[in-house]
């Protein structure tokens, strides 16, 4: 039998409500937009829309790769749609963001993994709203350093793309990926762009241990990247994987001023934390 188990105190959230949420979620269906908030059941939702700001994600709804912690559906993608970075572009403005993150599923099917779209997003909204910074959330594009360096080379202020969990975990949690070529992408885009901020994220409690864990934030801490994320995982559905542990706020705490003493500009960590939650904060 299996046994479901609740989670604690801190984590739970509100229900999504309020005008603003509705709107939110009124215009990303009338774009026809996608969102990591929606598709990848992020617990946020109804705090980041209920704020009018969404995390857009490009290039369909369906992956090309099944990650074993990922909501996400996959199987066969469908065509990439030439007017989405216009889309986005005009959802921005709409929205009045001043930062906006950008992702995208895994698109292993195309030549350059989708790099080009998200080039043409940037500039798309660089051109609708100057003023507004462009975060990216970008796949490993299979180690490929051309598409590292046609995301770098656009108008973007932050890179990111996530670690997710120590490298004895890779094979079960991120099949497809590696640890290694994920930490090459960081070093990759420093070394082609220096002023460029990147940044990285990791889930926590899916049985990774301390030390583990720390030798992890020395590993990143080693490619230059400025910004690292530390959140609690939460299993979408009872055919993801299994939550380990349940990590306290104390513990966050604790492993963010462990982050920080390895030099990186700014460190969120909490169980709710998220790649995109708060982004703008971590870049004041």
């Amino acid at each position: 039998m299996t046994v479901t188990r609740r989670h604690p105190e801190w984590i739970k959230v509100k229900a999504p409500q309020g005008e603003a949420f509705f709107e939110t979620k009124r215009l990303v269906r009338d774009l026809g937009l996608h969102t990591v908030c929606d598709e990848a059941h992020c617990p946020n939702v109804g705090e980041c829309w209920g704020h009018r700001t969404a995390t857009f994600m490009l290039l369909g709804e369906v992956c090309t790769r099944n990650c074993a912690f990922c909501a996400v559906a996959h199987g066969r993608p469908e065509a990439v749609d030439p007017y989405e970075p216009l889309r986005v572009a005009e959802a921005v403005a709409r929205l009045g963001l001043r930062h906006v993150v950008v992702t995208s599923v895994d698109r292993d099917d195309l030549p350059d993994g989708g790099a080009g779209h998200f080039a043409r997003t940037a500039e798309a909204i660089k051109r609708r709203v100057p003023e507004c910074a462009v975060e990216v959330l970008i796949p490993d594009f299979k180690g490929d350093p051309v598409a590292v360096e046609t995301v770098a080379a656009a108008p973007i202020d932050v890179l990111n793309h996530n670690t997710e969990t120590v490298p004895r975990l890779y094979k079960c949690v991120r099949p497809g990926a590696k640890y290694e070529r994920s930490l090459e992408l960081l070093r990759h885009a420093k070394r082609y762009r220096p002023e460029l901020l990147t940044k990285t994220g990791l889930m926590l409690g899916l049985g990774e241990e301390r030390d583990e864990l720390l030798a992890v934030f020395a590993d990143i801490a080693a490619t230059g990247c400025n910004i690292l994320t530390l959140g609690q995982y939460l299993r979408p559905s009872g055919s993801h994987l299994p939550v380990e542990r349940y990590l306290a706020p104390s513990e966050f705490a604790a492993l963010r001023q462990e982050a920080l003493r390895l030099g990186f500009r700014h460190v969120e960590s909490g169980p709710l934390v998220r790649s995109s939650y708060h982004a703008w904060q971590h870049v004041a």
